[in-house]
């Protein structure tokens, strides 16, 4: 089994955007469609509630609509208003022992991923994993802020926005762990999720949010798939969130753990999962140093590294379910350069 990423850089929605999305979006219909039509909201309340809550994104979400096509159900899940529900297994950490950084493991099936680390200029430089077409798993801009989503591991549901979407929104308008958790306080979510912030002068965040509960924050830094505690037993064995969790905190506490000791965690179970076909295996780690402007992506066995400064557009192709070895957190190699 492999896993493909690009790097591209793409300052506002073009025909690149366009050449991604017209093959993708029948399977992202299937997924938009999976309840039935009828269950998704009506594009005039899509556009009103973006407009309401994320009036600085409409111009964007205009541009991609066009290049989709102006079609009625692809505009409606652009808007990222009531998806359907949709679960994800994520461990992610705010160091502030020396960089500030923001890393994290993206655990999810590989046949849903985007694969693109995508460098936009919209409102401002943002470089991040995508997601649903245009929003962010994690992220950073170029002010030096970091975001990254887990699930909350709960079952409830209600009227919001898609949390990838949340993400993007964070990082196009906020520049201080303050001013983001500002936002997601008003921002509506349809589902359960934890967001971990940091910043470039070392302030971090975890702030729970839910679609029948105010938005909590919390000066927590490390995240799995649960908030206060277990509220989906069998979801919570399946994934280890427990057991993650106890690792993250173990490494926090200890003073002699450095950065490159936790990234070496982060590459081993059980932090990191093989359970690919089983649609929870970890499809990446990043590593957001927000002082330096730079993230790195690692496998147990590659690397690659971009930055607001050096962005070079390239494609990685990494082999899953390979046993996990020696762990590798410098050089790189099997890139190839894209067009």
């Amino acid at each position: 089994m492999r896993l493909y990423l690009k790097l591209v850089h793409e300052p506002w929605p073009s025909e690149r955007w366009q050449r991604f999305f017209a093959p993708a979006w029948p399977l992202y219909r299937k997924w938009y469609e999976s309840e039935g039509e009828a269950s998704r909201p009506d594009l005039v309340t899509c556009q009103s509630v973006l407009e309401l809550y994320m009036p600085e994104l409409v111009p964007v979400y205009h541009s991609l609509c066009r290049l989709a096509g102006n079609d009625d159900l692809s505009s409606r899940f652009l808007s990222m208003w009531c998806p359907p529900p949709y679960l994800a297994g994520c461990s992610q950490v705010a160091w502030t022992r020396g960089n500030p950084t923001l890393i994290r493991n993206y655990d999810f099936s590989p046949r849903c991923f985007d694969g693109r680390l995508r460098l936009t200029e919209y409102r401002k430089p943002v470089m991040g994993i995508q997601d649903s077409g245009w929003g962010l798993l994690d992220g950073m801009n170029a002010d030096g802020l970091a975001a990254a989503l887990a699930f909350g591991g709960r079952k409830v549901t209600g009227s919001g926005f898609g949390i990838p979407l949340v993400i993007r929104y964070v990082l196009e308008t906020c520049g201080t762990v303050a001013e983001a958790c500002d936002v997601l306080r008003r921002l509506p979510v349809h589902m359960a999720y934890s967001v971990t912030l940091v910043d470039r002068a070392g302030c971090f965040a975890t702030v729970h949010l839910n679609p029948d509960r105010p938005a909590e924050v919390l000066t927590q830094a490390s995240v799995t798939n649960h908030q206060h505690q277990v509220e989906w037993d069998e979801f919570a064995a399946f994934t280890h969130t427990r057991e993650r969790r106890e690792r993250l905190d173990a490494c926090l506490a200890d003073e002699g753990v450095t950065r490159r000791d936790l990234l070496a965690q982060f590459l081993k179970p059980p932090l990191f999962s093989q359970q690919y076909l089983r649609g929870f295996g970890t499809l990446y780690t990043a590593a957001y140093d927000v002082a330096r402007g730079t993230v790195r992506i690692l496998w147990p066995e590659k690397q690659v590294e971009a930055s607001f400064e050096r962005f070079e557009e390239q494609a990685v192709d990494v082999v899953l379910l390979r046993p996990v070895g020696r762990v590798m957190v410098k050089g790189s190699g099997g890139h190839r350069r894209i067009n």
